[in-house]
């Protein structure tokens, strides 16, 4: 299966990738700057790209991000530390964030003659981000079928969409992926804060999967406080 990856950098994506290569045929990775004050993340897309010896695009989506106002992402809010599953965290959300890219994918994909366009969107995302559920997938995939019909035949792959996070650190382990050469952080610094919602992600997936996490964090200890807070 012709595969473009779509790839931010992050552990989630960077694991795909691995996958696709090792059981597809990956043509390529597809990341998009919006504007993200994470956007150190691209560096980590284009290492793997290196490391996997396919292209890689970085589609400019910074005027797009302006004008999607209103996330911590893309404006001057603070991150929130916690849970990833908490309340707070939906002020990370960007609307139709993925919609938009997965339709630049599949018009890329359609003009390189790809069979699929891979994406990582992950059970862990259900809670806050609605364009990373399974009805959206579907919804999304039926969509494309309509504007591509009689032109191009493509699949939204989205192996991970009903699994977590440990797997798909399970699953990175298993194809060899570098977790160190990736990057989760909302915040965007130097180190991984530990605290914001994808660093406490991160850390609690690794620890789940009983693998190593090689992640320089700022607070390393700080998830174990979220998950009591959450729990509680």
């Amino acid at each position: 299966m012709k595969t473009l990856a779509v790839c931010s950098g992050g552990l989630d994506s960077v694991s795909l990738a691995h996958m696709v290569a090792a059981e597809h045929e990956l043509t390529g990775l597809l990341s998009f700057d919006y504007g993200q004050r994470h956007r150190k993340e691209l560096g980590f897309a284009a290492l793997c790209a290196e490391r996997l010896k396919v292209p890689h695009q970085i589609i400019d989506l910074r005027e797009i991000g302006r004008g999607l106002s209103g996330s911590a992402l893309t404006d001057s809010f603070d991150v929130p530390d916690g849970h990833y599953a908490e309340d707070t965290m939906k002020i990370t959300v960007v609307p139709n964030r993925n919609a938009i890219m997965f339709a630049i994918a599949f018009g890329l994909a359609a003009t390189h003659k790809a069979e699929a366009v891979a994406a990582a969107v992950h059970g862990g995302d259900h809670f806050i981000y609605p364009d990373c559920r399974p009805a959206f997938i579907e919804a999304f995939q039926t969509m494309q079928d309509r504007a591509l019909d009689g032109y191009a035949q493509i699949r939204l792959y989205a192996p991970y969409v009903n699994l977590g996070k440990a797997d798909i650190v399970a699953d990175g382990a298993r194809y060899g992926t570098p977790f160190a050469e990736t990057w989760s952080c909302y915040k965007g610094g130097v180190r991984h804060c530990g605290r914001c919602g994808t660093c406490v992600e991160r850390r609690e997936a690794f620890h789940l999967a009983g693998h190593a996490d090689p992640t320089d964090y700022e607070d390393a200890d700080f998830w174990l406080e979220a998950l009591r807070r959450r729990r509680a």
